[in-house]
């Protein structure tokens, strides 16, 4: 195939580099996939009204984040088991991230240590924040210990996943019975005591009568806040109530997401909710957001919507499996460019002084 010119180009490329197993984990979503469909349908719907003739020389796409100025608004979220696509995983994107002074989430579900990827990048003076995701397991004491690696290994915040007390019916994945490959797995999580699990009764579910007496609930966020120095971000906000009770909590902030689609199919797409949470949020918690962000045009509609940032997810594993490194950074890298050309042509010289009439 030609070279990718695009974030969609990467995709193409991608499946054929991916086998049926990763592609299916990777590229899949959730039931009828109509979520992970819309949020990429609600960019594409928004548009965005240009002014001409403005001095837009010296312009930049610097952004404040958490008491730290970022180069661009751009971060890569949290994927599991990234060395499916590509044998370096983690260790590329963190590398690539770095490269081009994006900020990335390591997943919980990491295929390599937390302490390795970090070591890689956590000296680099150009880099982009550096975040650890959590999904909270079963064992508090683990919980904690998760918590003082991540903070002994320099990660600057923890992202929280809270729309995930289990997995989306992925019918890709059950069609191409997925499974990890030999040699990948959770490697943060192998110290993980074993967890006894009740025996249930005729006519119990395995879900509600088991599974989910270990779901966290707003409880836990506090508790999660009492033990680390770390601002707590929380990555699956959608309703306007929840954004409201995370800012009561005085969280670090919120990412409004829907799981890429990957959880809830028919949960409605982030960008329809986004100016919602941020008339809630009216400005006192940092807002970022996911979801079938595609081109710098989207990031730019994000931006206009009051979000503080946003992530990509599948592009760059996209990338990753392409060219490693280098492909995860061309990725970043097609999305900075395109942003800077979104804002010359809208007349648009910094992304904190946004018009008001930017979008239809």
């Amino acid at each position: 195939m030609p070279a990718p010119i695009s974030l969609d180009d990467h995709e193409a490329l991608a499946r054929t580099v991916l086998d049926d197993n990763a592609w299916a984990y990777f590229a899949g979503g959730a039931a009828d996939e109509i979520c992970m469909a819309a949020n990429r349908q609600a960019w594409n719907a928004l548009r965005l009204l240009p002014r001409v003739l403005r001095p837009t020389a010296g312009g930049h796409t610097r952004v404040e984040l958490l008491g730290r100025t970022l180069a661009h608004p751009i971060l890569l979220a949290p994927v599991a088991y990234q060395r499916m696509a590509h044998p370096d995983g983690e260790l590329a994107t963190a590398v690539a991230a770095s490269a081009q002074e994006a900020g990335f989430v390591l997943s919980t579900q990491s295929s390599l240590l937390l302490e390795t990827v970090a070591r890689a990048v956590r000296d680099d003076a150009d880099r982009g924040p550096m975040w650890m995701q959590l999904y909270l397991q079963h064992d508090a004491g683990f919980n904690r210990e998760l918590v003082q690696r991540a903070e002994a290994a320099g990660y600057e915040a923890l992202v929280l996943t809270v729309d995930a007390p289990c997995h989306g019916a992925r019918d890709r994945e059950r069609r191409a019975d997925f499974h990890l490959p030999p040699g990948i797995s959770a490697v943060n999580l192998a110290t993980l005591p074993p967890r006894t699990a009740p025996v249930l009764r005729p006519g119990n579910s395995a879900l509600f009568d088991d599974l989910l007496h270990i779901a966290p609930t707003w409880d836990d966020i506090a508790r999660l806040q009492a033990q680390t120095r770390l601002p707590v971000i929380l990555k699956g906000i959608l309703h306007p109530d929840d954004a409201r009770q995370a800012a009561h909590l005085q969280v670090g902030g919120i990412i409004v997401s829907n799981h890429g689609g990957r959880t809830l199919d028919s949960a409605p797409p982030t960008a329809e909710l986004l100016p919602r949470i941020a008339d809630v949020l009216a400005g006192h918690l940092p807002m970022l957001v996911d979801g079938g962000i595609r081109r710098g045009t989207d990031v730019l509609k994000a931006m206009a919507l009051g979000a503080s940032a946003v992530l990509v997810g599948r592009p760059y594993i996209f990338g990753l499996a392409n060219a490693g490194a280098q492909g995860v950074a061309h990725v970043i890298r097609l999305l900075r460019d395109e942003l800077e050309i979104a804002m010359a042509l809208c007349g648009v010289t910094t992304l904190d002084d946004l018009p008001d009439d930017l979008l239809i």
